[in-house]
């Protein structure tokens, strides 16, 4: 059975129905972080003694960190493009590209957390370190299903490009959306938490 709209626009909305689905999820996905950025601005201005992440946290491994995602947003385009071209082995080394960059995040995240629990910074240490670790952490799962699926995709997915190569370079471009908002997310988490 095939399911109508994967390759060809729906003539109602103009889009593929993945990328409508997609584009539906974020939005549920910015009430998600919005709702949790608000409780932060709520909590913060409240708060008589709230402290300067850059005094906790560390400033340059979080800019690295916002380098290595920015990077690798570039990398799923370049994957895409790629694929359009019609070119699978160039999409996939940016698929592992893109894959390996999410893995540095996690692994840099990993060891920033580790420092901090180090140092006996918990959650339950301050309101701040709760919010920090409550954004973060949810951050990172969202880091870690891309990496899930930029996996699938880069191995066993991948052999839907011989039998419909358009349909495999849409998927892509889904999860590149997917892989946008996620950067987009650090972008602004960065700066609340580390900078301000």
């Amino acid at each position: 059975m095939l399911i109508p709209y994967t390759v060809k626009p729906r003539p109602d909305t103009g889009l593929i129905n993945s990328k409508l689905g997609i584009w539906l999820f974020l939005a549920s996905e910015v009430m998600l972080f919005g709702a949790l950025f608000s409780s932060y601005i709520l909590l913060r201005v409240n708060s008589v003694d709230w402290p300067v992440g850059s005094t906790i946290l560390s400033v340059p491994i979080a800019a690295f960190n916002t380098v290595v995602l920015i990077s690798s947003s570039i990398t799923v385009i370049m994957a895409w493009a790629s694929l359009k071209m019609g070119n699978l082995s160039k999409g996939r080394m940016y698929i592992l590209i893109t894959f390996l960059l999410g893995l540095t995040f996690m692994c840099v995240k990993a060891y920033e957390y580790n420092t901090k629990f180090h140092h006996g910074l918990f959650p339950s240490e301050s309101t701040f370190m709760a919010i920090y670790f409550t954004l973060t952490g949810l951050h990172g799962l969202h880091v870690l299903g891309g990496m899930i699926v930029f996996a699938y995709f880069w191995g066993p997915g991948a052999k839907m490009w011989k039998t419909e190569p358009e349909h495999f370079t849409n998927r892509i471009e889904i999860v590149g959306l997917y892989w946008h908002f996620v950067d987009l997310v650090w972008i602004f988490l960065f700066p609340v938490l580390y900078l301000l």
